[in-house]
C-alpha cells in the first residue's frame, strides 16, 4: 500500500497542515497590525512632517506603490531560497521600515519617513504570500480552506493595530515614533512563527525550470477571472473605503462615526473567512466570487440610498463580505492555473496587477469624492463590478460547454 494512501501517515500530514495553517494565520495578524497601524498613522505623520500639506498623504501612496513594485521579485526570490526564508526576510525590512519611520519623526524628515512608507509596502508586498503558503501546505481539496482561514487571521490584526497604534502613539515623544517602534514587535512575532513553521521548499526541479511563458498562462480563461476577482475585489474595496471618511466628514458626521464605520469594515473584510472556504467547496469558486460581486452591487445601492451613518455601515460592511468572497475566491481559482514550477511568477504577476488596481483606484476615488461626492464614487464602480460578473458568466458558461463535449 502506497504511504501516502494509508489513514495514519495521512492523519500526521493534516495534522502538519493544520499545524501550519494556524502559524502563518498568526503571521497574517501580525501583518495586517502593522497595515492597520500604517493606514491609521502614515497620513497624519506625514501631514506633521510634510512642508507643503498636499503633500500629507503622499506616504500612503508610496507604501501602495513599494508594495506593487516588491510583489514580482519577491516570489521570484522566494522561488530561490524557499518561502520560510523569503517570509522571515519580508519581516526583517519591516523591521527596518519601523527604524527609518521612528528615525523620519525624530529628525523631522518627511522624505527619510516616504523611505520608511517604501520599506513598509515591500513587507507587505512580501506578507501577501502568507496564503500561498498555506496552498503550498495543504492537499488539493483543502486549497480553499486553507487560504480562508489564514487571511481570517487578518480579524485579530483589525483589533490589533488600531489598538496598539492609539496605545504608542504618544508614548515617546516626538508624536508617532512610538508606534512605529511598536511594529517591530509585530516582525519579531512573525519571524518567530515562521522559524518553527514547516513550509515546503521549492524542490531543484521547480527551482531550475521556468515552464509555459507567461503570455501563454495569461491566456487561460480561468487565469484572468481570477486575476479580475483580486483585481476588482480590491480595486473597489479601495476606491470606496478610501473615500468613504472624506465623504462622511462632508456629509457632517464626526469622526469617531468613521472610525465606528471603518473598523466595522475591517471586521467585515475577515470573519467571512472562517467560512469563505466551505462555502467554496459547497458551492463551487465561481458561485462563491458570483455572490461577492452581487454583494459589492448590494453595498452600493445602500450607499446611493443614503448619506446616514447606518448607510455608511451597511454600505461598508457589505464592501468588506463582497471582497472577501472575490479575494479568496480569485486566489483559490489562481492556483488552478499553473503549475509548480510556474506559481513564483505567476503569483507575483497576479499580485502586482492587484497592487497597481489598489494604487490607481485609492489615488482616483480621493479625487473623485471631493470633486463630483460619494454618490459619483458609487457610480463610477458599478462598471468595474459589471465587467466581473461578466467575466464570472463567460468562464461558467465555459465550463458548461466543456462538461457536455
Amino acid at each position: 500500500m502506497n504511504a501516502s494512501s494509508n489513514p495514519a501517515v495521512q492523519g500526521v500530514l493534516q495534522h502538519a497542515a493544520r499545524r501550519n495553517i494556524g502559524l502563518l494565520a498568526g503571521c497574517q495578524a501580525m501583518q495586517l497590525s502593522t497595515n492597520a497601524t500604517l493606514i491609521a498613522i502614515n497620513g497624519l505623520a506625514g501631514l506633521a512632517l510634510a512642508s507643503n500639506k498636499a503633500l500629507a498623504t503622499l506616504p500612503v501612496s508610496i507604501w501602495v506603490v513599494g508594495g506593487m513594485l516588491a510583489t514580482l521579485p519577491a516570489s521570484l526570490y522566494m522561488k530561490r531560497v524557499g518561502r520560510q526564508r523569503g517570509l522571515i526576510h519580508g519581516s526583517l525590512i519591516g523591521i527596518a521600515g519601523a527604524l527609518v519611520s521612528a528615525a523620519a519623526i525624530g529628525l523631522h524628515s518627511f522624505w527619510l519617513l516616504c523611505l520608511g512608507a517604501l520599506l513598509f509596502g515591500a513587507q507587505n508586498a512580501v506578507g501577501q504570500y502568507y496564503r500561498f503558503a498555506a496552498a503550498d501546505s495543504a492537499a488539493p481539496d483543502f486549497k480553499s480552506s486553507a487560504i480562508s482561514l489564514v487571511l481570517a487571521g487578518g480579524l485579530a490584526g483589525g483589533i490589533l493595530g488600531p489598538g496598539t497604534s492609539r496605545f504608542a502613539m504618544d508614548l515617546l515623544a516626538p508624536r508617532f515614533m512610538g508606534a512605529y517602534l511598536a511594529l517591530i514587535a509585530f516582525a519579531l512575532v512573525a519571524i518567530a512563527l515562521l522559524r518553527i513553521a514547516r513550509i515546503p521548499d521549492p524542490t531543484v526541479e521547480e527551482r531550475a525550470a521556468t515552464g509555459r511563458p507567461m503570455a501563454e498562462i495569461a491566456a487561460q480563461p480561468k487565469f484572468i477571472v481570477a486575476v479580475l476577482g483580486g483585481a476588482i475585489g480590491y480595486g473597489v474595496m479601495y476606491f470606496l473605503m478610501t473615500s468613504a471618511p472624506i465623504a462622511m466628514d462632508f456629509c457632517g458626521h464626526p469622526y469617531g462615526d468613521a472610525a465606528f464605520v471603518v473598523s466595522w469594515h475591517v471586521i467585515a473584510m475577515f470573519a467571512p473567512s472562517f467560512a469563505a472556504g466551505a462555502l467554496i467547496k459547497r458551492f463551487g469558486v465561481l458561485g462563491v466570487m458570483l455572490a461577492g460581486a452581487l454583494v459589492n452591487v448590494a453595498s452600493i445601492g445602500i450607499a446611493l440610498s443614503g448619506v446616514g451613518v447606518a448607510q455608511f455601515w451597511w454600505s461598508l460592511v457589505l464592501l468588506g463580505v463582497g471582497w472577501n468572497f472575490l479575494y479568496i475566491g480569485g486566489t483559490t481559482l489562481l492556483t488552478e492555473t499553473y503549475r509548480p514550477e510556474e506559481k513564483a511568477k505567476v503569483q507575483g504577476a497576479n499580485d502586482f496587477l492587484i497592487f497597481a488596481m489598489m494604487a490607481v483606484s485609492s489615488f482616483s476615488s480621493g479625487l473623485i469624492v471631493t470633486g463630483a461626492g460619494w454618490e459619483a464614487v458609487n457610480l463610477s464602480a458599478l462598471p468595474m463590478i459589471a465587467a466581473l460578473i461578466a467575466a464570472i458568466a463567460w468562464l461558467a458558461l465555459l465550463g458548461r460547454r466543456t462538461a457536455l463535449a
